[in-house]
């Protein structure tokens, strides 16, 4: 594979474009009647999606052999925190205006924030952890422990999306999919026992 450098450089100038998209689309009043709204939807489907991408990256290394792809797991973890932090941030001050008894109201009332709440919170300290120095600190075995908490967040942050759509819920559910199908191709190649390699759905090389 060619140098990992040139790659991680792609995907983080293409991690941004959707947040100068949204930027100069809302310069520029082009996100309809309710600028919130958008701004809101879209921090929180680039959460989705970068949530998805990073919990994408083992079942990919492990099918295609491209042992590299694990290198790009850790940038793609923290455009989805970034991102989760400016849905976040979105709605606390521009719902809320920084009014954090009313926002700890519209907790407990409306459980779709809950649900985006717990989705947000489980990837603190997958943030945090994501230094080599804390790795170290962790050990391995118990930093990628902590670190499964990324699928308890996307199926929660796929709750929360899935509750938030009254009507066509073809989106969540799709995410709810993908997510799924994920965490099950995961548990399937650490619980069950590998097959002889002429008969694998995935050989072993």
């Amino acid at each position: 594979m060619a140098d990992i450098r040139f790659f991680k450089a792609v995907v983080f100038v293409n991690a941004l474009v959707p947040l100068a998209l949204l930027f100069w689309d809302l310069y520029y009043k082009r996100v309809g009647p309710n600028p919130l709204q958008f701004a809101t939807t879209t921090t929180g489907m680039l959460t989705l999606i970068f949530l998805s991408l990073t919990v994408a990256i083992t079942p990919l290394r492990k099918i295609f052999g491209v042992n590299s792809l694990v290198k790009l797991r850790r940038m793609l973890g923290l455009f989805a925190f970034f991102y989760g932090a400016l849905h976040l941030l979105t709605y606390i001050w521009f719902d809320r205006l920084f009014n954090f008894i009313s926002v700890g109201e519209d907790v407990v009332k409306r459980p779709f924030i809950l649900a985006g709440m717990i989705a947000f919170v489980l990837m603190v300290p997958l943030a945090i952890t994501s230094t080599n120095k804390m790795v170290k600190r962790l050990g391995g075995k118990r930093w990628a422990k902590l670190h499964r908490l990324v699928y308890l967040s996307a199926i929660a942050g796929v709750i929360h999306f899935w509750m938030l759509v009254k009507s066509d819920t073809r989106l969540p559910l799709t995410f709810g999919f993908i997510v799924l199908f994920l965490l099950g191709y995961r548990l399937l190649t650490r619980y069950v026992p590998a097959q002889q390699p002429n008969s694998s759905l995935f050989p072993r090389e």
